[in-house]
């Protein structure tokens, strides 16, 4: 969870990128060459791991489940985006990782009729025309009722643009039932005005505020008054970043709508679902 914090932080902050590159390089191994990301691509080498998302009381049935971006090396080790998505910055690389993390999820939920799925997207490609093609000719191809299992994330990591100014082919997609989510809500960039424009489907809320919840008096006013706000605006709460039962319970006694995190499932690559696929770390080695 820090990794992947770390790297939707710096893609909103570009300059930071080789200063934070250097610092993730040590810490989890050699940061890979923006060249080595897009043979992987070529390669068909960037591959989904799923999280499931699990409602309280219901754990044998996700909510849904987070299509979390791997790439896997030549080698067979799995390397998570803190070792290739922060050198990238906002350009046309981490562009092409979005519409392709769409599309595999698509697949997906074309292929299992019975899937709820969210992906990630930062707000340049909301804006970006070739991933809103892929959007609409991927919900064209996967058929009509596959938008109302497809959730977008929006990092607040970046700006949101103004609603107002929502293209057409994003308005579409939601009018036919795809949901809006707000990814790391209160860690970032959203301003109150987003929560009212945008009117998003689910909101997460960061899991730094998650972290310690039972024993923090402060994480605790913090979370319930995040909450209060989304529940005012009738979204889906979601908890991130929940390790500990005791978290998880404190969450659950206010009546947060699900959890996410490694206390509740892990990521597991392969098919969602299928835990034969084996969670991280239990395929080859994990590098990120």
């Amino acid at each position: 969870m820090q990794r992947r914090e770390a790297a939707a932080m710096t893609r909103a902050d570009p300059f930071r990128a080789s200063e934070i590159s250097r610092r993730n390089a040590r810490l989890f191994g050699r940061m890979l060459d923006p060249a080595e990301v897009v043979c992987a691509l070529r390669q068909d080498r960037v591959v989904l791991a799923w999280q499931p998302v699990m409602r309280p009381g219901a754990p044998q049935r996700p909510a849904f489940h987070e299509a979390l971006m791997r790439l896997r090396l030549p080698c067979g080790d799995i390397v998570a985006p803190g070792r290739f998505l922060p050198p990238l910055g906002e350009g046309p690389i981490a562009r092409a990782l979005d519409r392709h993390v769409l599309g595999l999820a698509l697949r997906a939920l074309r292929d299992d009729p019975a899937l709820r799925v969210s992906v990630n997207a930062a707000p340049a490609s909301l804006a970006c025309p070739r991933w809103l093609s892929a959007l609409a000719s991927g919900l064209a191809a996967a058929g009509p009722l596959v938008a109302e299992r497809l959730i977008v994330e929006v990092t607040e990591h970046a700006p949101l643009p103004a609603a107002s100014r929502m293209p057409a082919p994003l308005a579409s997609a939601r009018a036919a039932g795809m949901c809006l989510a707000l990814d790391d809500f209160g860690a970032g960039h959203t301003a109150f005005r987003h929560l009212r424009d945008w009117r998003f489907d689910i909101i997460k809320v960061a899991g730094c505020f998650a972290r310690g919840v039972d024993r923090c008096p402060d994480n605790q006013v913090l979370f319930r008054t995040l909450s209060g706000l989304a529940r005012h605006f009738e979204a889906m709460i979601v908890a991130e970043g929940v390790e500990a039962a005791a978290e998880a319970a404190w969450l659950e006694d206010a009546g947060i709508d699900a959890l996410q995190g490694y206390h509740v499932a892990r990521p597991v690559l392969g098919s969602p679902g299928q835990g034969s696929a084996g969670t991280e770390g239990a395929v080859a080695r994990q590098a990120g």
